[in-house]
């Protein structure tokens, strides 16, 4: 509520993102097209790269105020990009850790949840495992990737230096010289500290359900401490992450404009490709696999058709896409699940908030896209031992995802780190991120009214609505 509210209060940070976006690539591109060595030369400086790695050259010798007040410039740009990165791969770590550890702690005794519990998160489960297969998928049939020429993705990775291209190198070779079984096997950690001090997000993600799951067996009077103490953490990582988040605009900016500088329009082709590929996975989502489940799993034998299921929630769709919030929208989600769908109130209100906890479908889509598309413009290969890391990642951190806007982007991080891609391209999404966030919400809050009507019906909980009521 407080960050929508300071939303009103001036222009919303969505649209600060696009015009950071618009004006980085402007800017950008302008450079592409004018600056040359010859405008280097006009300034004194003969040596652009050294001068501005700040090395002394004789060649530069003669660089005067233009050529300072330019290279500040520059190293401005980059230390507002990198601080931006930086404090992203800073908070991944132990937003996972703690919003995991609350979220599955905050089931309840897996003992005692029951038929209801079981049926729900199963669901809940399978449509995370199919959202982020079906975006992996997606993202390589497309190949949005492919739309940048190999001429560019080679300049692209080159650009990182050669500290990023020999991480990609490192991560490359470990991955092809373990099989699968060694690779299971080491997502469990031997030290869980040594895996939080190094950043092995795999290993982080299993200690973080192992803590949560032992939790849920202890007493609830001891246990209850210690779930608050990280919720509470949980939440002080979601400040942070607003604060992040306010940092956009400007980082884009930052991030984008060297891209565009260097590299010139070509670059953004490729991004239109990805764009259209994410926003037809979660159409696919929502209007076809969403659909099938309910068709195969409730019917009409159950007083409730495809079309009067995404009459009734209408309403929570829309807030979804406008607020970009699973979390806020959770209230209209219920009532339109329980006064226009029919679902009864105890299932409706056990299964709409859970979603909002559990339920990123959209996300998982979002991941298997950007993945693909990101790992071939670096030049990253991805074995099919890696993809299926990618759909286990999706589903896992699902649980600790939460529901608020631009969660997505850290969660992104972590599964950068783990293939050894360039945390960098985040830059190359961040600009539509926002609208595919938008998106994204509006199908995680539809598969919340759906696993409800599929619960409810199999409880005999679904009844049919008020005649009028969805209208």
């Amino acid at each position: 509520m407080v960050y929508a509210m300071s939303e009103k209060r001036g222009l919303a940070l969505h649209w600060k993102i696009v015009i950071g976006l618009l004006l980085g690539a402007l800017v950008g591109l302008s450079i592409n097209a004018t600056w040359t060595s010859g405008t280097w030369a006009g300034m004194g400086v003969n040596d652009a790269a050294a001068f501005l790695a700040g090395k002394a050259s004789e060649a530069n010798a003669e660089a005067g105020v233009l050529a300072a007040a330019c290279r500040f410039a520059v190293n401005a740009s980059r230390f507002v990009g990198d601080l931006f990165l930086r404090g992203l791969r800073f908070i991944a770590v132990p937003i996972v850790l703690f919003s995991l550890v609350a979220g599955v702690a905050g089931l309840g005794d897996v003992r005692k949840l029951g038929r209801m519990g079981a049926k729900t998160i199963v669901l809940f489960l399978s449509t995370s495992v199919v959202a982020a297969t079906l975006g992996l998928l997606l993202g390589r049939f497309v190949d949005p990737g492919s739309f940048v020429s190999a001429e560019l993705r080679e300049q692209i990775a080159s650009a990182q230096g050669s500290l990023a291209a020999s991480k990609v190198s490192s991560a490359a070779s470990v991955r092809e010289s373990l099989s699968a079984w060694q690779q299971v096997l080491n997502a469990v950690p031997t030290n869980p500290f040594e895996a939080l001090a190094k950043g092995e997000m795999l290993q982080v993600v299993v200690l973080a359900l192992l803590v949560g799951i032992g939790l849920t067996f202890v007493p609830a009077e001891k246990s209850a401490p210690v779930v608050r103490f990280f919720d509470t953490l949980g939440d002080a990582m979601m400040h942070i992450v607003r604060l992040l988040m306010h940092m956009a605009p400007y980082a884009v900016f930052c991030l984008v404009a060297p891209i565009a500088a260097s590299f010139g329009l070509e670059v953004f082709h490729g991004l239109g490709v990805y764009f259209i590929t994410v926003i037809v996975g979660l159409a696919v989502m929502t209007y076809l696999v969403y659909p099938l489940i309910l068709r195969t799993l409730v019917g009409r034998k159950h007083g409730v058709s495809v079309r009067e299921f995404f009459r009734a929630i209408a309403p929570a769709q829309l807030l979804a896409f406008s607020s970009s919030s699973s979390a806020a929208t959770l209230p209209v989600t219920i009532e339109c699940s329980r006064d226009r769908l029919g679902v009864s109130e105890d299932i409706a209100g056990f299964v709409c908030p859970l979603g909002a906890t559990i339920n990123m479908d959209g996300t998982a889509v979002f991941q298997g896209v950007s993945i693909m598309f990101l790992a071939e413009v670096y030049g990253v290969p991805l074995t099919l031992a890696d993809q299926v890391q990618v759909i286990i990642f999706a589903t896992l951190i699902s649980v600790g995802s939460p529901g608020i806007p631009g969660s997505s982007i850290v969660l992104m991080i972590i599964v950068l780190q783990s293939l050894g891609i360039p945390a960098e391209g985040i830059a190359l999404i961040l600009g539509v991120e926002r609208l595919l966030d938008m998106c994204r919400t509006v199908v995680n809050v539809t598969g919340d009214s759906m696993v409800a009507a599929v619960v409810g019906a199999s409880e005999g909980k679904l009844v049919r609505p008020v005649p009028g009521s969805v209208e």
